[in-house]
């Protein structure tokens, strides 16, 4: 369920609520980005956040992602209000060399704390944003992962997304693509 929250819409399951993150999270931020177990399979390049203002960059960065359907959300207990790491849909760049696409691909995927690992709150937290993105009118969602990441990729197998094996149709890199039909 989606209710309007400040300039963002916020869901919640019965465990989770997705929010926008504010500059109030940067030390979680800092925290979480700074570490190897969670930045190793995040884009083709190796970073460790480590700076508050980096920190607050990317919150920054974050809530400009809010399009029609679309946005970065902190992913956070109910009960504790304690942050757990951040899930995302968005548009995704095709690599430079596909040409002549009909229509933008929305890529749905979550980063979590190494002390959130295996809780099931990446598939609770995906399952609201796929319900989310049925709402908004999205034709489909793609995820694409580093073909090391077998805990992402069991998140979107959970999710129901149809695996479709390497791909380079993205961020220039090659990588396990799924695709999940919102049509149906």
């Amino acid at each position: 369920m989606g209710t309007a929250s400040g300039d963002g819409i916020e869901l919640m399951s019965e465990r989770l609520r997705l929010r926008l993150p504010t500059e109030h999270d940067a030390e979680f931020v800092q925290d979480m980005y700074s570490r190897v177990e969670v930045t190793q399979f995040i884009g083709a390049h190796d970073w460790v956040e480590t700076t508050a203002e980096e920190a607050l960059n990317r919150i920054q960065r974050y809530r400009e992602r809010l399009g029609r359907g679309t946005g970065v959300w902190l992913i956070e207990t109910v009960d504790t209000a304690s942050p757990v790491g951040f899930i995302l849909m968005k548009p995704i760049p095709f690599s430079a060399h596909v040409k002549g696409q009909p229509e933008e691909d929305i890529e749905i995927g979550w980063h979590l704390h190494p002390e959130a690992w295996g809780s099931g709150y990446a598939a609770e937290a995906a399952e609201l944003l796929v319900a989310h993105a049925r709402r908004a009118g999205h034709p489909r969602l793609v995820a694409v992962t580093n073909s090391e990441n077998i805990a992402s990729q069991k998140v979107a197998t959970r999710l129901g997304m149809s695996h479709q094996g390497l791909s380079e149709r993205y961020y220039g890199t090659t990588c396990e693509l799924f695709i999940l039909d919102l049509r149906s």
